[in-house]
């Protein structure tokens, strides 16, 4: 979040048990935050966390090899990929 030039015009709703409003309540207190500060915060760390899991890509050290050594050298194109290649450019232009 870019900070306090920040305009907040989105907002967002949750229903929830006045349990669940108590446990984030005493949450936010130890975090000396206000509820709505708690759940954003928090809610934006998650969010960030499921994102970079499931766009990033870890490689072991041997695949990182396999995987760069295809970069670095690779096979030289096959009919099928002359033929799409071609395809490509004729419709591209």
């Amino acid at each position: 979040m870019s900070g306090a030039a920040e305009t907040k015009d989105d907002r967002l709703q949750v229903r929830l048990s006045a349990e669940a409003k108590t446990v984030l309540q005493l949450a936010a207190n130890y975090r000396h935050k206000t509820v709505s500060q708690f759940v954003l915060t928090t809610a934006l760390a998650e969010a960030e966390k499921v994102i970079r899991e499931n766009e990033a890509v870890s490689l072991s050290a041997a695949d990182w090899k396999v995987f760069y050594d295809a970069l670095s050298n690779p096979p030289a194109p096959n009919a099928a990929l002359r033929k799409a290649f071609a395809k490509y450019q004729k419709t591209v232009g």
